[in-house]
């Protein structure tokens, strides 16, 4: 994986080629290539690192043909190189192939085609797929790419090319997104929708096992058994604009700031106008419904995992129902308990994550309930799962996701508060004021994003330490687990967060002079219990930041910083503590001199499992 692009038109394919892998560069990749038709051949360039090592090899030899693919690749079999860049040829260079995802019996196919001569130069198990098209074409470009997909086995989006065929482009896709953008004499391909967005915003976006054989005037989409299949066209309604800078630095210090508009964006609509309740017109749930369900699971990865854990707090909180967290990768692997008294709630910003969209797939086939909670309209995993709401956090490019998880955050609560609604579990009364101070949640997180000097002057100061540790209780703990997750994956600072109430079993034994600790301490009913945490690591001369509510006095009588948030109830909180940890994350990184929007290791949409 991770960036695929396509044209087929008039114009030089070179020049979208490499606009559209740059629009894809917030995805994450080691290495980019194109191929270029050029009639009497296909010519190919790769090159490992960024975009600007491609653009260089390809300086003063731009090929003039009209039809191409480009990759940028995260590398899954075989270290980052030239020779695994994509895109991967057959041995006469006659067919050229990108791919996202992974070829599960590529081995097999491998040992099988080298007994048959052909000559492999990479490590990766795509190059499998352009020697098979190679083996089985007798003439038949389409029929050609057909048999390629009944042979192979995994998840994929591939692109094919051919020599002999410059009239046509094919695309494949079966857990992986892609999306054909249709232009007037001109059409392209890509994996996510940024790439295309300058150029067209009408699209379709395939589903699993769907194939389109693309030229520069039409668009046919077919099945694998090469049955005609009618697609309505989705109109992209968001502008090229979003998935720019906007005059910020970085775009995870522009998708912070977009926070109160994200949050804000989620609550329109789910909202009665008078304050009395939360509507989920996308759920019709009824109390005969939510009677049915003994257990909920939240399953996600990474970021939305934390999203979930706090999830867990509001729906047992609220609708006092039972609920377990697990992480998607772990998920389907311990042969979990469900069945169709099961509701699981998969999160995925993306709704592309492959852990999680496997996740679904186990728990539908053990007849569970299904419900996706993602970003994306008309992703894998909104398409698999029975219902979908989705969070409207717009666009977010950086690798760190922020405003997708106080997104997330909303959602789960308005969720929560909806079935309790429904359960009776919480009075009108109290229902009622959770939703004044929800409604005040945007303006408040405006509020903490108005002052940031203290928060860069703490990064400054800490930014060099190798270790960081989070402490909290109840949602404190959940938050401080995401704040610690922010640090380490742009800064690279080893950051850990702890439950307060864990320290003393194991952890005090790495809290030395000088240490960084952020504390937070906004949960009333466990307050005076933080605190005496909070004195036990100052007791071992670390150095303590901590996250208070406004009005909180007695905290910073005892710790060296403290950075304040408004005042809001206990349940609400999350979604204004988790602000001043994404910044202090952010202006680390800077004080380090790190690639903020795309730190290494790391892919925006993490599609193999």
């Amino acid at each position: 994986m991770c960036g695929i692009v396509g044209y087929i038109g008039d114009k030089k394919a070179v020049e979208f080629l490499l606009e559209g892998l740059t629009k894809l560069e917030y995805r994450g990749y080691d290495s980019a290539g194109i191929a270029v038709n050029c009639g009497v051949n296909i010519f190919v360039e790769k090159a490992v690192g960024r975009l600007d090592a491609l653009k260089e090899k390809l300086k003063n030899r731009e090929p003039e043909g009209t039809v191409g693919i480009g990759h940028t690749r995260w590398a899954t079999h075989g270290r980052p190189s030239d020779l695994n860049a994509h895109p991967h040829t057959d041995c006469t260079g006659k067919f050229v192939v990108v791919h996202n995802g992974i070829i599960e019996n590529y081995m097999s196919l491998k040992e099988d085609l080298i007994s048959r001569g052909h000559k492999f130069i990479s490590e990766t198990d795509t190059e499998v797929v352009p020697h098979l098209l190679e083996e089985v074409y007798k003439g038949d470009f389409i029929g050609a790419v057909r048999e390629v997909l009944n042979k192979i086995e995994g998840s994929y989006s591939l692109v094919f090319m051919s020599k002999d065929n410059p009239e046509t482009l094919i695309c494949a896709k079966q857990d992986n997104p892609l999306v054909v953008g249709l232009g007037k004499g001109e059409n392209f391909i890509a994996s996510d929708i940024p790439a295309i967005i300058s150029k067209t915003r009408d699209t379709y976006i395939l589903n699993d096992g769907e194939i389109a054989i693309v030229k520069k005037d039409s668009v046919k989409i077919i099945n694998r058994r090469g049955e005609d299949v009618q697609k309505k066209v989705f109109r992209v309604t968001w502008n090229a604009e979003a998935a720019e800078k906007g005059g910020y630095e970085h775009f995870m210090l522009k998708e912070i700031h977009e926070q109160p508009k994200a949050v804000r964006d989620t609550m329109s609509e789910r909202v009665l106008k008078d304050g009395s309740a939360i509507v989920m017109e996308e759920l019709h749930w009824d109390k005969n419904f939510l009677d049915s369900i003994n257990k909920i699971y939240i399953v996600a990865c990474g970021t939305a995992y934390h999203a979930g854990l706090v999830g867990k707090f509001y729906i047992e909180k609220l609708a006092r129902k039972l609920v377990e967290v697990d992480l998607a990768s772990e998920y389907r692997y311990r042969d979990p308990i469900v069945d169709e008294k099961t509701l699981v709630i998969v999160i995925s910003q993306s709704g592309e994550t492959s852990d999680t969209l496997a996740a679904l797939k186990e728990s539908k086939r053990l007849g569970a309930k299904t419900l996706a909670v993602t970003n994306v309209v008309g992703s894998s995993i909104a398409r698999e799962a029975d219902q979908v709401v989705y969070t409207w956090a717009g666009p977010e490019i950086a690798v760190a996701s922020t405003k997708a998880y106080t997104t997330q955050l909303i959602l789960m609560f308005m969720l929560a508060l909806y079935m309790a609604q429904i359960q009776k579990t919480v009075s009108p009364e109290r229902t009622r004021e959770l939703i004044e101070l929800l409604k005040k949640i945007p303006a408040q997180i405006s509020e903490t994003l108005s002052d940031v000097d203290p928060i860069k002057t703490f990064a400054r100061q800490y930014g060099f330490n190798e270790d960081v540790f989070y402490i909290g209780r109840s949602l404190d703990y959940d938050v401080a687990l995401e704040g610690a997750l922010k640090l380490k994956e742009i800064s690279y600072i080893h950051a850990e967060a702890y439950a307060s109430g864990e320290l003393k079993h194991g952890t005090l034994a790495l809290i030395v002079e000088g240490v960084p600790v952020i504390a937070l301490a906004t949960q009333k009913s466990v307050y005076e219990k933080t605190l005496s945490n909070i004195k036990e690591v100052k007791a071992r001369d670390a150095v303590v930041i901590g996250i208070a509510a406004a009005g909180d006095t007695e905290l910073e009588k005892y710790l060296d910083h403290v950075i304040f948030v408004p005042e809001t109830d206990e349940l609400l909180i999350p979604l204004l503590t988790v602000v001043p940890l994404q910044l202090l994350a952010y202006y680390a990184a800077i004080t380090r001199g790190c690639d903020v929007d795309k730190p290494r290791n790391l892919a925006k949409s993490v599609t193999v499992e």
